[in-house]
Formats: C-alpha cells, structure tokens, sequence
C-alpha cells in the first residue's frame, strides 16, 4: 500500500521493504491551462521540465560525473539511469523517470537528492506557479508497487526550479525524504551548485 507524504515527511524504504533493490523514481507535472489571448498573440511555449538526480557524498557533489540528467543518462556506476527527456509534460501518469539499483550505489554516496528545473524558464518567462499536479513517487522495481508518493500542493509561483526529495541511506537502510522546495535555480548546474 502507497504511503502519502506530506513536505518534510520521511519513510524507510528498507524496513517496509525487505529486500528492497531497485526502485523507479517518477515524477509528474502538469501545465496549468493558460487564457487564450488575441487571435494574432504568439502562442506561449510548452513548458519543458528536466528531473535530474544529484549523487552527493557527504552531502556534496563531488564531480560533475554525479550528475544524472538529459545531457548525462547513466552514472558511470551503472546505478541510475534517466529513462529520457519529456519535452511538453503532456499525458497522465510519469513525466520522467529515473531508475535507481540501491545495491549498485558505490559506499561513498549516502543521498540522491531529485530535482527538476524549466529549460530556460527565464527566458521564456514560465515559473512552477504555471504547474500543477507535481508529484514524486518511488515504485518498487521488483513488482511495480508504489511505496510512497508526494504530491507538491504549494503555491511555486516564482520558483524555476524545485528540489523534489530525497533518497538517502542512514544506518544502513534506505530512506525517502519529501522535501518540495521551490529555488531561483536556472539550470542542473546551478541547482548542482548548492550542494559543492
């Protein structure tokens, strides 16, 4: 049974878990439906979010190489894995999803922080306030069940960017934080920059 997060809520995916391996990390949205403007208006860009996933050892990115996003597909561990780019967000279920084989992580990586940015939000004038329905869910990879979901319910007008959540390793065993916070990050490389 899926547990629902609230923002700052944690779970042990371990201990509820046994034998817990893979995991699939998705992630949704949804483009808030804009006004029509005059019949000769440009038409407003689709919004073009990018999840990524940071692999920080204590805490930080040691390498640009721990960067797993669209311009870097596969940890060079072998033990995530981002499935690909959705440009528009459109359809139901997962956005974007990126595949995670806890057994495979190397022991100097204790968290793999998840985060998602608007490809050039500045630029083309988009924030998180023109999102809706933003959720991570973590699915068990051996049967397809999902153990926790975190839908994103505040108001991220502003925000170009937003940290996710997280999936840590303490004492052994794996957990889930929902963090849901929104930045002013532009770009993987900025949101990377909190963490050196």
């Amino acid at each position: 049974m899926s547990i629902s997060l609230q923002k700052g809520q944690k779970v042990n995916l371990s201990k509820d878990n046994a034998g817990l391996s893979k995991i699939m990390i998705g992630l949704g949205w949804d483009e808030v439906q804009r006004k029509k403007r005059g019949l000769f208006a440009p038409k407003p860009q689709e919004i073009d979010c990018d999840a990524s996933a940071l692999l920080l050892s204590d805490g930080k990115v040691r390498r640009k190489e721990d960067l797993v996003f669209f311009g870097n597909l596969r940890h060079d561990s072998g033990a995530v894995l981002h499935m690909g780019d959705n440009l528009t967000g459109a359809g139901d279920g997962d956005d974007e999803q990126i595949a995670v084989d806890l057994s495979m992580i190397p022991a100097q990586y204790d968290r793999i922080v998840i985060v998602v940015n608007i490809y050039q939000a500045v630029e083309r004038r988009q924030h998180f306030g023109m999102i809706q329905n933003a959720f991570i869910r973590l699915v068990d990879g051996r049967n397809n069940n999902e153990m926790c979901k975190y839908n994103l319910t505040e108001d991220y007008s502003g925000m170009t960017a937003m940290i996710f959540g997280e999936v840590y390793r303490y004492n052994g065993e794996w957990k889930f934080n929902a963090i849901g916070q929104g930045t002013n990050d532009r770009s993987v490389g900025e949101l990377a920059n909190r963490y050196v």
